[in-house]
């Protein structure tokens, strides 16, 4: 099952909003529906939401009606509307700068069929590096999993929130795969509920043996001795290391400090920003105070009850006993060790 998928005309759009209940698929056509499908968290995860706003560029250079000459300007448009949708997930922006320099690239070229079909190549092309750098991410994530091990993960960085295979979830496949004796622990992931919604539903798709708790059950489990790691996502990445991720991560890291637990990160190098010194410069979407007040629109809350909902928290880098990328596993001390990893070929 796949988070989205080029069909040609269009992007199919598996509605992560309606899993496990219901599968449902939106066929997007216009750079707006993308938009749409991203706000609303059809489609989520940071990858994921990069290679979608690249379809989503692709689209819109499809769908243009004008004639070269008011091309750039057309685009800008459509790359700030695609840009405005998630704030924090850096990926978003890596995805639609490379589309946005691929048009630049082809500042000479008059031929309107050929500038669309180039652009479309390089969504297809970040669609593509995104599964190779998952597999490659869960290859070299495999060597910190122990034969035997109870894994924690929190809101869901598998298949769903990539193009194909996981980076969290992507390390835990590959231990899986391998031969390893593992039982994931999952987070609910309140408000949005991804770790119960889709990643136990992942899980248990490719049989691999995972427990759903709730949120607040994490540190009882550590005390217990029932969590030898803890791998999770991320969404953007500073340069000090400092991670921000969903909601409830930075509780988890505190939590595996204080138990003796490895907590590690899992992400492409795209989901690093040596654009930000730090977490304090990360932006933290704030999503709508409804998703506190209701579950899935049953209310469970007063109405008019003040609301803060932040959908992401920043990890300290020094909680983090290292980040696994594509490229290798970085460890302290970040600001020099993520500089490195981003210039290697």
């Amino acid at each position: 099952m796949k988070a989205l998928e080029w069909t040609g005309d269009s992007l199919k759009i598996l509605d992560q909003t309606k899993l496990p209940i219901e599968i449902s698929y939106r066929n997007a056509t216009t750079y707006k529906e993308v938009a749409e499908a991203i706000e609303k968290m059809e489609v989520r995860g940071a990858p994921a939401i990069g290679a979608a706003a690249a379809y989503g560029y692709a689209l819109g250079a499809l769908g243009y009606p004008g004639d070269r000459e008011g091309l750039q300007a057309y685009m800008d448009g459509v790359q700030d509307r695609l840009s405005e949708t998630r704030p924090t997930a850096v990926n978003l922006f890596w995805a639609l700068r490379r589309m946005e320099d691929r048009l630049r690239e082809l500042h000479e070229t008059t031929d309107l069929n050929e500038i669309r079909q180039r652009l479309l190549q390089e969504a297809e092309n970040i669609a593509e590096d995104d599964r190779r750098v998952n597999r490659l991410i869960g290859d070299t994530g495999n060597a910190i999993v122990p034969d035997e091990a109870n894994i924690l993960t929190h809101c869901n960085a598998g298949a769903l929130a990539t193009v194909e295979f996981g980076t969290a979830l992507g390390v835990i496949r590959a231990a899986h795969q391998g031969g390893k004796k593992i039982h994931v622990y999952a987070d609910e992931t309140r408000p949005f509920l991804q770790g119960a919604r889709l990643t136990a539903f992942e899980l248990m798709n490719d049989s691999i043996p995972v427990t759903l708790i709730a949120d607040n059950m994490a540190g009882f489990l550590m005390q217990q001795g029932k969590i030898d790691l803890v791998i999770v996502g991320a969404d953007r990445i500073a340069a000090n290391g400092d991670t921000a991720n969903k909601i409830g991560t930075y509780s988890l890291a505190v939590l595996a400090q204080a138990h003796g637990i490895p907590f590690y990160i899992a992400a492409p190098t795209s989901t690093i920003d040596l654009k930000v010194a730090g977490g304090q410069e990360i932006p933290i979407e704030e999503r709508n105070p409804n998703e506190l007040r209701e579950v899935f629109g049953i209310q469970t809350a007063p109405a008019d009850v003040p609301v803060y909902n932040p959908a992401f928290d920043v990890t300290p880098a020094k909680l983090i006993t290292g980040i696994i990328t594509e490229k290798g596993i970085v460890s302290s001390p970040y600001s020099v060790n993520l500089l490195k990893i981003m210039v290697r070929s």
